[in-house]
């Protein structure tokens, strides 16, 4: 008889340590599987951020030749604003023609004072008239 106790405690512990085998394989392979997706989101977002940062890249690259450009434009305000500046004072520009308009001066008062051609004169007559 204690044989048969003994085979039957030693059934039910084989059968209680196969239990905590298969439930604790089961955890296992249900952790692998939320390991796997957090690895795949992880891949995806590491993915976008690369091409996140390579638009970022060639958004700047951009931008430097743009400003690049900028700057050969701007290199010549200097001389051109100093040569301006340099001008015969005499010499009336488009914006005393413009007063002289307001004031009520006739296409050929223009040509004549301001030596604009007379294209110029009836243009600059008829944009500041209305003004």
């Amino acid at each position: 008889m204690i044989f048969e106790v003994g085979v039957i405690l030693l059934a039910l512990l084989w059968a209680l340590s196969l239990w905590f085998f298969l439930n604790y394989t089961k955890r296992q392979r249900e952790l692998a599987a939320q390991q796997a997706i957090g690895d795949a989101l992880r891949d995806q977002r590491i993915k976008d951020l690369g091409k996140r940062l390579d638009d970022y890249q060639n958004v700047t690259v951009r931008m430097g030749e743009a400003i690049h450009e900028l700057r050969g434009a701007v290199a010549t305000l200097p001389d051109r604003l100093e040569r301006l500046e340099q001008r015969d004072p005499s010499s009336v520009t488009f914006t005393q023609a413009a007063r002289l308009v307001g004031m009520g001066a006739s296409v050929s008062e223009l040509t004549e004072t301001c030596g604009l051609t007379q294209a110029e004169a009836e243009l600059m007559s008829k944009l500041h008239r209305n003004n």
